[in-house]
């Protein structure tokens, strides 16, 4: 079912708008221009959406639990955001977790990069895989359907790694520790990706799932505006992984840098392995080229 923004906002019904243009200042990402208008058109319907899908999903986990005699608290309601890099699904993903969070029924609601599970750069570089940072053979797959199976069993806590977009690394020693939450939101790039032969991928535990979608060429923009920003503010701290891009480097050649990445790897990756997982989303968000979300579309069932 396909929906413009008109009639996707009139589904919003009576959702109270609680965030603040402060808080959505800190939820936005760089360059990223998600207005309070999108919030109340495209976000708080989907709140609600949501909000509908947890409460039905609830009770068909306590029917099976009746049935069994068990009394154990529900596994979390998972949600997965999938999307090219530069698209928005990190700001859709922040945007869903403080939004679900005000619903009283499940106040508690975590939000886990895949990035987490990325193999550090050393293990890319001995397996000769670090110019396909990002792609599914970069992820330590097992790694990542072993924390949502441990959060689906309901584990009262999991441990995963940690990683840095400043370093661009996975951060030696450092854990994230994910509480058992009302809600889990679980963001990346493949997030949709079918399993391998024979095993589970990330997205069978999936309760409801999200493609953020736009014309390839509207994403290569929005990636080369990130750039020039993060070229004027992250990359200008010493501990940059891309600090020289930053200090040492002219704007023109910085500028190639950017565009030959995006050409030979990002947009590689999003035709060859994101864009195809499309059709294996709950819900695809249409971007247009002002990054405004222009049409819904939703499978009923």
């Amino acid at each position: 079912m396909e929906l413009d923004r008109d009639a996707w906002a009139a589904l919003r019904d009576s959702t109270p708008l609680s965030l603040t243009e402060a808080e959505l200042e800190v939820l936005r990402g760089t360059t990223d221009p998600t207005s309070m208008d999108d919030v109340r058109d495209i976000y708080l319907p989907l709140s609600r959406l949501l909000n509908l899908y947890v409460k039905a999903t609830r009770q068909r986990h306590a029917a099976v639990r009746d049935f069994l005699g068990e009394d154990d608290r529900p596994a979390p309601f998972v949600i997965g955001v999938a999307g090219s890099v530069a698209v928005g699904k990190s700001t859709t993903a922040r945007l869903l977790r403080s939004l679900l969070a005000q619903w009283p029924d499940h106040p508690n609601v975590e939000l886990v990069s895949t990035d987490n599970f990325l193999y550090p750069n050393a293990a890319l570089q001995e397996r000769g895989i670090m110019n396909r940072k990002g792609f599914p053979e970069s992820y330590d797959r097992r790694a990542l359907v072993r924390f949502a199976s441990e959060m689906k069993a309901g584990a009262s806590q999991v441990e995963l790694p940690v990683y840095s977009h400043l370093a661009y690394d996975i951060l030696p020693g450092a854990l994230q520790t994910v509480y058992r939450p009302d809600i889990l939101i679980v963001e990346g790039i493949n997030v949709l990706q079918p399993p391998l032969p024979g095993r589970l991928a990330v997205a069978d535990f999936f309760d409801f799932s999200i493609y953020v979608d736009a014309k390839v060429e509207h994403i290569r923009s929005w990636y080369l505006d990130r750039f020039r920003e993060l070229r004027r503010t992250a990359f200008s701290d010493p501990r940059s992984y891309f600090h020289s891009m930053a200090v040492s480097v002219e704007d023109e050649e910085a500028l190639e840098f950017a565009k030959n990445a995006w050409r030979t790897i990002n947009e590689v990756n999003l035709v060859e392995n994101i864009r195809p997982t499309r059709a294996r989303a709950t819900l695809v968000l249409y971007k247009g080229e002002d990054h405004r979300v222009r049409r819904v579309r939703l499978r009923k069932t």
